[in-house]
């Protein structure tokens, strides 16, 4: 699957790119509301966390009905704003590397399987995962990282 091949290559790579962003630049908000890098990246953080459940839990589970989550108050209840941003890279590289090998796991007639998340109508399980990365993606590229080179490569 494409999607496998594409994580894999941004775990590989992506880390050193956000590492190349400075602490400040981490760290600056571009309004009063709105995420800095490092609220953005804790973001993903939380759906990393959020989806390893959808996905293992779908591979075990039949009618799986997830609950949604309230991404602000994740992001607010975390404080990622104060936390280290060589920290917010490692957990983020470990996360996803979890996520991944429950995908990995994933047989061929697994992917089809059907959950619901906030009571969606129900989605197949490879929707949730392609869907979780491509969210991946458009985070990472409005932090400032620059992608379409991996996400080319692993098409």
């Amino acid at each position: 699957m494409p999607t496998l091949t594409l994580l894999r290559d941004l775990l590989q790579r992506v880390p050193g790119r956000l590492d190349s962003l400075s602490k400040e630049t981490a760290g600056s908000k571009p309004t009063p509301s709105g995420w800095s890098p490092k609220e953005e990246l804790g973001h993903l953080l939380d759906s990393a966390a959020n989806n390893h459940q959808r996905i293992v839990r779908a591979q075990l589970e039949n009618n799986l009905a997830m609950p949604g989550y309230d991404q602000g108050a994740w992001v607010a209840l975390h404080d990622y704003q104060r936390r280290d941003w060589r920290e917010l890279i490692e957990l983020w590289q470990a996360l996803n590397r979890q996520l991944l090998a429950a995908a990995e796991a994933v047989p061929d007639s697994s992917w089809l399987r059907t959950l619901t998340v906030a009571g969606s109508e129900p989605l197949t399980l490879q929707f949730v995962f392609e869907d979780y990365v491509a969210h991946m993606l458009h985070h990472l590229q409005h932090i400032g990282i620059e992608v379409d080179d991996i996400r080319s490569n692993a098409a």
